[in-house]
């Protein structure tokens, strides 16, 4: 495996792991006015809900992404 393929393996597990963490987390926050135990449980479940969807969208959108800043933002 190439060393380009393994950083964008590990970028997008790490970035879709931590984005899906603090989004979900957030959401159940703000959506359930429920104790703490059932809170982790709900932040939990969605976190597992929304992990496998954010990792292969961070792997195939970061190209896209990566070009389009390239024109937003020119090299110096």
């Amino acid at each position: 495996m190439s060393y380009s393929l393994k950083y964008k393996l590990l970028s997008s597990t790490l970035m879709s792991f931590l984005m899906a963490l603090v989004m979900s987390g957030c959401i159940m926050a703000i959506q359930m006015n429920i104790g703490e135990i059932m809170f982790l449980y709900a932040w939990r479940d969605a976190f597992l809900f929304a992990w496998p969807i954010a990792f292969p969208t961070a792997f195939f959108i970061q190209p896209v992404v990566k070009r389009l800043v390239n024109k937003l933002l020119p090299t110096e």
